[in-house]
């Protein structure tokens, strides 16, 4: 499993601390060094099956910086993938990433239907 997350972040500290729990094996990678790319991106939102304004962190700063709240309902799901690409910091996080699931933000009832 590829957890991506971003050290400095409450939410994906719980995350990891989840996982570590768990034992779960997983590879880290931090999104503010390594941006997922826009092939990742649209791979993991078409596997995840949610709607693509899952994928922004809506409460980051470079998110409200962008008025990205105005110019997101005008853009494609396209124009979307490839602005979350530019820069990690628009990206929601932690995100776990399985053979079989993909995981944005960390509600502990949605990890457990994955993991237990």
């Amino acid at each position: 499993m590829l957890f991506v997350c971003y050290s400095k972040c409450s939410t994906c500290r719980k995350a990891r601390a989840y996982l570590e729990k768990l034992g779960a094996e997983y590879s880290y990678r931090d999104i503010r060094t390594e941006n997922p790319s826009y092939d990742e991106l649209k791979k993991w939102y078409e596997k995840s099956g949610l709607d693509i304004k899952r994928f922004f962190n809506t409460s980051g700063g470079l998110y409200k910086e962008m008025q990205l709240k105005e110019k997101l309902p005008l853009m494609s799901v396209e124009e979307k993938l490839q602005l979350l690409a530019t820069d990690g910091m628009l990206v929601k996080r932690p995100i776990a990433v399985g053979d079989d699931f993909v995981l944005v933000g960390f509600k502990e009832k949605e990890w457990d239907a994955v993991f237990k």
